[in-house]
């Protein structure tokens, strides 16, 4: 064995495990972009820092090869981050946070997600969420079987309900129905501008947006992203702003937010999409500060999923709920409530 064999051997039997926690393929239009600021861009929660020591440990793959941080990402390529620990998906542990139970019994598990709250663990955010409440929830009430099996989720600063299986069969059963889009799913979301038509569909593809890979975007020509449709019906008019609800006939991820903005009707306060900023209105200074005051009462998109209906996986039994949103979102509504009612007038 020559001396560079014995020094590849060597490492290989020296070097820890490594464990996959993420792995993408870049898209084929990307231009060249340091592997650094497009980790960053696409791994929420974790900073350059950490990707660049992540890289200077040899733990960034590109195409099955080491890189540095200095790496030139390019169309097609497939980048891999490799860890010496467990992905901690695999091991949530029970957090006492508290929750707000709809329904539950020894098969499904219905929740009122508060705003802020994370679904379920992932790369650089790894306590706090969902699951890690549910597990503490189970064991708490003797349940001792029962385990927080994901079926869909919605987005951290949407609030509303979501259900979870407790086990692996209505887990199964209930993501039989989301493929078959058989369950009932409302949302109402608070959006700028005088939406003209009472109803509408809003359809286009969605992908990673090529200048900010933490939003989507719309690409109605079809050949980039996925298939999307989202339904809207007018509830409320507020004059500058307006209350929809929303029929999803896809789940793609941020769809609601993304489709409303592609339509110029960003969500209200949703900073990652530009609702954040006074769009529609007057100039007068009372009315700017009307609602930048409103933006202080809701630091989110105001979204809330209000409404679920499902066939229960045990009885067969057709289930159905309705929420409220938090008060957060209806302060803000009733604040522009009043605004378009009385007008210039309830700013004096």
């Amino acid at each position: 064995m020559t001396e560079p064999e014995l020094f590849d051997e060597l490492q290989t039997e020296e070097q820890p495990e490594l464990y996959e926690h993420f792995r993408v393929q870049v898209d084929k239009g990307q231009g060249l972009l340091r592997i650094d600021k497009y980790l960053t861009s696409r791994m929420e929660s974790v900073s350059r820092n950490k990707i660049q020591a992540a890289a200077d440990a040899g733990c960034i793959r590109v195409n099955e090869k080491q890189v540095k941080s200095n790496y030139r990402v390019k169309g097609n390529d497939v980048i891999i981050v490799l860890l010496p620990h467990p992905v901690r998906e695999l091991e949530i542990l029970p957090e006492n946070i508290p929750l707000e139970v709809v329904f539950e019994d020894s098969h499904v598990i219905i929740i009122n997600k508060r705003p802020g709250m994370v679904v379920h663990p992932g790369f650089g955010n790894y306590t706090g969420t969902l699951q890690n409440a549910l597990l503490y929830h189970f064991q708490q009430n003797n349940d001792s079987e029962a385990l927080p099996y994901l079926v869909h989720r919605i987005d951290k600063d949407t609030s509303g309900l979501i259900i979870v299986a407790k086990n692996e069969v209505a887990q199964t059963k209930l993501g039989k129905q989301f493929f078959d889009h058989s369950t009932v799913r409302r949302y109402l979301a608070l959006v700028w501008g005088d939406v003209v038509d009472d109803e509408g569909t809003i359809t286009g593809n969605l992908g990673r947006s090529p200048s900010n890979r933490k939003v989507m975007a719309v690409f109605p020509d079809g050949e980039t992203g996925k298939h999307a449709v989202t339904h809207y019906k007018v509830i409320e008019r507020f004059r500058y702003v307006t209350l929809v609800e929303c029929r999803l006939e896809t789940g793609r991820t941020h769809q609601i937010r993304a489709h409303f903005r592609y339509i110029g009707h960003p969500l209200f306060a949703d900073a990652q999409y530009g609702g954040d900023k006074i769009l529609k209105g007057t100039t007068f200074s009372k009315y700017k500060q009307f609602v930048e005051n409103c933006f202080k009462l809701i630091n989110r998109q105001a979204l809330h999923a209000y409404k679920f209906g499902f066939v229960h996986p045990e009885n067969n039994k057709f289930l159905e709920f309705e929420l409220s949103p938090p008060e957060d979102m209806n302060a803000v509504l009733e604040k522009w409530r009043k605004y378009s009612s009385i007008g210039e007038k309830y700013l004096d």
